[in-house]
């Protein structure tokens, strides 16, 4: 262990800049570094990925924890040290607290493994549902404090994005508090709530259906009305003599729109209010709300207007029906022509289950984004520029906590990864504001040494399963777990790219 300030009796954890006194059998202010009889201890266990054996669901044998291993040889290809757990490179000159070497089918192997001070950081929040949740724009606020805006809806899903370096260092101390927990529970798998500005009070989580207005959300949209009627225009004809499928953004009328006039489907004289389009979708039917298909319409007949004399008749049918099939009404024309609420045949209610079936059940996703900078890219090599080039060339292979990242095109190494592939408790935090979040770097040996690699702090596969790292040890480790892949993940190493 490095030599460290001691005032007091408190050890100085350089850990992240704010540099904290810590008293003995006490933690520092992020709750992840503990001073235990003089030495800085890492609290969170460093996590071990291991793939399932190939014949069965049972873990590739290995270790259980830290005193089961009994010094045989690790299994290479099966296990990979994720940076949860691993610690931070600050103050910048340091390299990785682990650089691993490995082999994979007969491919030499390197790791860098470092969890990164992300003061550069988000969530995008990705909320399956019809429901208008807030104008585009709109703040959204925990606590009262904005922590991030509604950005652009994408088909059936509305669109959050959180956090940022302005919310989490531009604003009040409150706010970059705020923000930072509120990503921090995200990241993790916590429940979150929020209010939209203008708009609907939120309860969010990873992998969980969204509370919208204390409203468990159930489904998103099978399609927007013109999908929808594309859809089922087959399914629906000779059932009912028009059909209207109301949405926030593209209306859909059967009548009028191509499925209906390939299919031969007659015109019915129905008039729709809104802002017409091409035949059969108009936009602007109604204001976004919660009603139906993501309107504020409470009543469908609302954007109906007068039936066209001479091409309407008495007793013609008329199908309203959201984009989710929650909303669904049957109407018969009187004879001035006004459409009458009657009883929904069984053969329509059919075919509106149908909408139901295919919508599929709301979720909410969330995608850690960030961008990794000086630090993380020095703790890799001397010249930190030659980590990007690798990574834009594909031949670093980058992912968090084992989960695999996204890298955006252009320059600097800015990735996305969806939280719920990581490891449980992937995250941490310091007070800086900033998220703590895992990185890993994977690439062939050779490719390591040319990009100017720290080789004289490599270390061997089962050193950094003991919790071994290859630097000078400025803190120790409180202890390993081993979890599971992610059977939806690529293995980390990648061995494809390890053959080629």
């Amino acid at each position: 262990m490095t030599t460290r300030a001691i005032k007091s009796g408190k050890i100085r954890c350089d850990a992240c800049p704010v540099m904290c006194y810590i008293a003995e059998g006490r933690a520092g202010a992020c709750d992840r570094y503990a001073n235990e009889a003089g030495q800085l201890v890492r609290l969170d266990p460093l996590t071990i990925l291991q793939r399932h054996s190939e014949s069965g669901g049972e873990l590739v044998p290995f270790l259980d924890g830290a005193d089961d291993w009994d010094g045989g040889i690790v299994a290479d290809g099966d296990t990979f040290i994720t940076a949860v757990g691993a610690g931070t490179t600050y103050p910048d000159y340091k390299p990785a607290p682990f650089i691993v070497a490995s082999q994979v089918d007969d491919a030499d192997m390197i790791t860098v493994v470092s969890e990164g001070i992300f003061s550069y950081c988000g969530v995008k929040v990705k909320i399956d549902t019809d429901r208008h949740l807030g104008p585009e724009r709109a703040p959204v606020r925990v606590d009262g404090e904005p922590v991030g805006h509604v950005t652009t809806g994408e088909y059936g899903s509305q669109m959050l994005s959180l956090g940022g370096v302005n919310h989490l260092t531009g604003g009040g101390k409150k706010e970059g508090r705020v923000t930072c927990a509120t990503l921090l529970a995200l990241c993790n798998g916590g429940a979150v709530e929020m209010a939209i500005d203008d708009g609907s009070h939120l309860i969010v989580q990873a992998g969980r259906p969204p509370m919208v207005n204390g409203e468990v959300e159930e489904r998103m949209r099978a399609g927007c009305g013109s999908a929808v009627v594309g859809m089922f225009a087959s399914q629906w004809k000779g059932l009912v003599d028009e059909v209207v499928v109301v949405d926030d953004h593209i209306t859909g009328v059967m009548s009028e729109h191509q499925a209906g006039k390939v299919i031969g489907w007659p015109a019915s004289g129905i008039r729709i209010k809104g802002r017409r389009s091409t035949p059969g979708r108009y936009f602007n039917v109604a204001e976004p709300g919660t009603g139906w298909g993501g309107t504020d319409l409470a009543d469908p007949l609302t954007i109906v207007g007068d039936f066209k004399t001479g091409v309407a008749e008495p007793g013609r049918s008329l199908l309203m029906v959201s984009t989710t099939g929650e909303h669904s009404a049957y109407y018969e024309l009187d004879d001035a022509l006004r459409p009458v609420e009657k009883r929904m045949p069984d053969a329509l209610v059919k075919t509106i289950e149908r909408i139901a079936e295919n919508c599929e059940p709301a979720l909410c996703s969330v995608v850690f984004m960030g961008g990794a900078g000086g630090s993380l890219r020095a703790g890799v090599t001397e010249n930190p520029v030659r980590l990007t080039r690798s990574v834009r060339d594909a031949l670093t292979k980058v992912t968090c906590g084992g989960a695999p990242a996204y890298v955006w095109p252009g320059g600097g190494i800015t990735i996305m990864a969806d939280v719920a592939r990581m490891p449980e408790n992937a995250f941490g935090y310091v007070p800086t504001p900033a998220l703590v979040a895992p990185i890993e770097f994977t690439m062939r040996r050779d490719d390591y040494q040319a990009l100017g690699g720290h080789m004289d702090h490599v270390t061997t596969l089962a050193d950094a399963a003991r919790g071994v790292t290859g630097r000078q040890n400025d803190h120790v480790l409180a202890g390993r777990r081993r979890v599971a892949a992610d059977p939806q993940n690529p293995w980390p190493t990648n061995r494809e790219r390890a053959r080629s």
